[in-house]
């Protein structure tokens, strides 16, 4: 109960005397940002299936990108533009249903990571745990500057094309007849989205990330109707999830990454139980009501 006897020590001191919690946070708060804005089109537009697809496509690409000495970062992006471009076509040029392109192409590209991973060359991808969970305590300097710039991009990217995503999440004809040009418009958004994940990967790695992608955005969508609240509540639930990860994994020895990520999940668990709660109050008092007006 040292969070509660002694809270300078366990809330403030980690961060103020490590200077790898420091980035830590830095480099969580910004994956929170991206994440957070991007993310809640994924859950209103019910994308959640494409963003665990790319959450995973990007292997391959890192794997590659590992086996020839180039940096991980491009070989992800790669990998996450050949998807969305693979699920554009596929959606373009065949009668199936978007959701059966997508696991098509996921369950092609995990198989290609896992040829790759298990092949003689890549034996020497080494220790994939920073891939798969992320390494948020190691993240240096370059890994803070290009998180920012995805943050700088995704922001810039969500505002430009606000209105158009917001007329195409709930009225697509309505979109088309405005001349918001939906398919563009979907197309942006799967490439922020894209880019969020690749961004994200190097913190909470590519397995996890997609806990930040979707697990604050539907929180918020429990406290919230407006879109910009949404993503204003869901960074604060995601800011409020890193710290307290960081804090556990800093305290207990636990992974980072997964710390964080369960963190957020937890959170939305809680505020759905308290949710249900308070509506089963309300409808027992409303039953209660009518009861003794009838009487």
């Amino acid at each position: 109960m040292e969070f509660i006897t002694d809270p300078v020590a366990w809330w403030i001191d980690p961060f103020v005397s490590n200077v790898f919690m420091q980035r830590a946070l830095y480099a969580g708060l910004l994956a929170v940002l991206t994440t957070s804005v991007v993310g809640t089109w994924v859950v209103l537009r019910g994308m959640s299936f494409l963003g665990d697809a790319l959450a995973h496509g990007v292997l391959p690409g890192i794997a590659l990108a590992f086996i020839i000495g180039v940096d991980t970062t491009i070989g992800a992006l790669v990998a996450a533009i050949a998807m969305v471009w693979g699920v554009n076509m596929i959606r373009s040029y065949s009668p199936l249903p978007e959701d059966t392109s997508i696991g098509v192409l996921f369950v092609g590209f995990l198989a290609l990571a896992v040829v790759i991973m298990s092949s003689s060359s890549g034996a020497y991808t080494g220790d994939l745990n920073r891939f798969l969970f992320g390494s948020v305590t190691g993240v240096d300097a370059g890994d803070i500057r290009r998180q920012s710039v995805a943050a700088v991009i995704s922001l810039g990217g969500v505002a430009v094309f606000y209105r158009a995503f917001l007329v195409m999440t709930f009225d697509h004809a309505q979109a088309q007849v405005l001349g918001l040009r939906p398919r563009l418009a979907h197309a942006v958004l799967l490439v922020l989205l894209a880019i969020t994940i690749v961004a994200s990967f190097e913190t909470v790695g590519n397995l996890l990330v997609f806990a930040f992608l979707i697990a604050p955005p539907a929180t918020a969508v429990l406290l919230v109707r407006r879109v910009p609240r949404i993503m204003a509540t869901a960074a604060t639930v995601g800011a409020v999830s890193t710290v307290i990860g960081l804090l556990v994994s800093y305290h207990h020895r636990t992974a980072a990454g997964a710390s964080m990520a369960l963190a957020t999940v937890v959170v939305f668990l809680a505020v759905l139980t308290a949710k249900s709660m308070m509506a089963a109050a309300r409808s027992r008092r409303g039953r209660s009501l009518a009861a003794a007006t009838a009487a």
